[in-house]
């Protein structure tokens, strides 16, 4: 078998996968904690700030999702097959709302009329919840585990992920996303709003830590096969202990108000959290409960090693590309949020 830096093609094409969901994660996951906390802001001008924090990105962002999904659909085709028949429903609602918090960002500002911005306001706030809770969902179950059966296909009850790790993990993944976003804003305002938002982020800190302290526990107590590796290699221990590090740091520099410092720990925790994710399902992607041999790994379920190989050629030099441009753009429109006429 091929390899590159000492992994095998469908290991490093693994890695490349959970890197670019990893960045998507990062970058639009404050977009939509921003949006969950939307309807918290009273004031017109302030809800004008908070969508003109996140205007100039948002939509760059959801480029990494685009290449997620290319690249899980061209490095492990019968993960994405399966994946997507599965969770059918949730990826459609998940669809449906990315598009509904799109044309609310854009429809709002086009008419002056209140109830035609508090549509707005609402359908945004809620499209932002629900993604954030979709995603939370899906991780749920990929990490739990669903009925594949030999045939590669889902064979579970339409309904069946939303089980109760699944709402579990989608709420926590809402309240991780609702702590970032809070920072990211805390970092593009000034004045009142600011000083909103310093006592909205306490609550958002507050409601991560129980519900990602209740999740872990969770899966400890009744999904004991995500930490077989841990016990297997002890070394491994240094990612959660890191992770653990790493949201402690959030409150800590919050208090001082080191925001941007604040939202660089906010990032690696997300990167260390998904990282744990690898770790535990490693090398199974999608865990067969009617059957642990019909379980899809990045083996039996990567495409050929000449087509990885290929692939990994053109994400060597596309994905520094997109990287380069997200750091420009963000570089570009630094600093705090000021209205003008062509503000949304």
């Amino acid at each position: 078998m091929a390899t590159f830096l000492g992994f095998d093609y469908p290991t490093l094409w693994f890695l490349v996968v959970g890197a670019v969901f990893s960045g998507y994660a990062i970058l639009d996951g404050f977009d939509l904690g921003a949006g969950a906390w939307h309807l918290f802001f009273r004031k017109e001008q302030s809800r004008r700030i908070a969508l003109n924090a996140i205007g100039p990105v948002w939509d760059g962002n959801e480029v990494w999702l685009v290449i997620g999904g290319g690249a899980l659909f061209a490095g492990f085709p019968h993960v994405y097959a399966t994946l997507f028949s599965a969770m059918y429903i949730p990826f459609m609602l998940f669809l449906l709302f990315l598009i509904l918090r799109a044309i609310s960002i854009e429809f709002r500002s086009k008419e002056p009329m209140l109830w035609w911005r508090k549509t707005w306001d609402i359908t945004y706030s809620v499209a932002s919840i629900t993604l954030a809770i979709a995603l939370g969902v899906v991780l749920g179950n990929v990490l739990q585990g669903m009925p594949i059966g030999a045939d590669k296909e889902y064979s579970g009850d339409w309904l069946a992920f939303l089980n109760p790790y699944a709402i579990l993990m989608g709420l926590t993944t809402l309240a991780l996303f609702m702590m970032h976003g809070a920072i990211y804003l805390l970092m593009k305002t000034e004045g009142r709003l600011y000083a909103k938002l310093t006592i909205l982020l306490k609550r958002g800190i507050i409601a991560f830590v129980i519900l990602f302290s209740i999740t872990s526990l969770y899966t400890l107590i009744y999904i004991p096969h995500l930490s077989d590796d841990f016990r297997g290699t002890p070394a491994l221990f240094i990612v959660p202990i890191l992770a653990f590090l790493s949201i402690a740091n959030i409150p800590r520099l919050a208090s001082k108000r080191k925001f941007r410092q604040a939202f660089f720990f906010s990032a690696l925790s997300i990167a260390f959290l998904l990282v744990l994710v690898a770790i535990e399902v490693y090398p199974t992607i999608l865990l067969s409960t009617t059957d642990p041999a019909y379980s899809l790994d990045v083996y039996n379920a990567a495409s050929s090693e000449k087509s990885l190989g290929i692939m990994l050629l053109f994400a060597a030099i596309g994905i520094p590309l997109v990287s380069g441009y997200t750091f420009f753009v963000y570089k570009t429109f630094a600093g705090k949020v000021e209205l003008d006429e062509t503000s949304y």
